[in-house]
């Protein structure tokens, strides 16, 4: 998908949110209600626009298996949301994936975002003679 398209898609899609929430009438006597309104609003359109942009690259089986993912390790499905929704801003993606498709995304995603654990143990010794004696 080109970048054109996606931003059309993008512009008539605020369009039609803009045009949904126009009439909203603001609260004009607590300001910082009003800040938090737009703040809801505006998570509430990029969440949308997310969906939006997943719904064309994936087919319906990567779909459930990205919204499995989500259910148990939220982080991860994050990373591989925003990592195809990147793919598909800068064209790199030939089509709808499929679930095989997400699956390598998937273990791409957990290779750059593994955790390597390291042991360190520092061991003091005694070096008093006497205190070895009492044990």
């Amino acid at each position: 998908m080109a970048d054109e398209e996606l931003e059309a898609i993008r512009r008539q899609r605020m369009a039609e949110l803009q045009a949904k929430h126009g009439g909203l009438v603001w609260n004009q006597m607590d300001p910082d209600s009003s800040d938090q309104q737009g703040q809801q609003e505006a998570k509430q359109r990029e969440t949308e626009m997310r969906n939006s942009i997943l719904a064309q690259v994936l087919d319906q089986s990567a779909r459930a298996r990205l919204s499995n993912l989500a259910l148990v390790k939220p982080d991860k499905a994050k990373a591989v949301e925003n990592y195809l929704i990147q793919m598909a801003r800068f064209g790199q993606l030939g089509g709808k994936i499929t679930e095989n498709g997400l699956i390598e995304i998937l273990e791409k995603v957990s290779q750059q975002t593994e955790k390597k654990t390291t042991v360190k143990f520092n061991r003091r010794r005694v070096m008093d003679s006497d205190e070895e004696d009492d044990d």
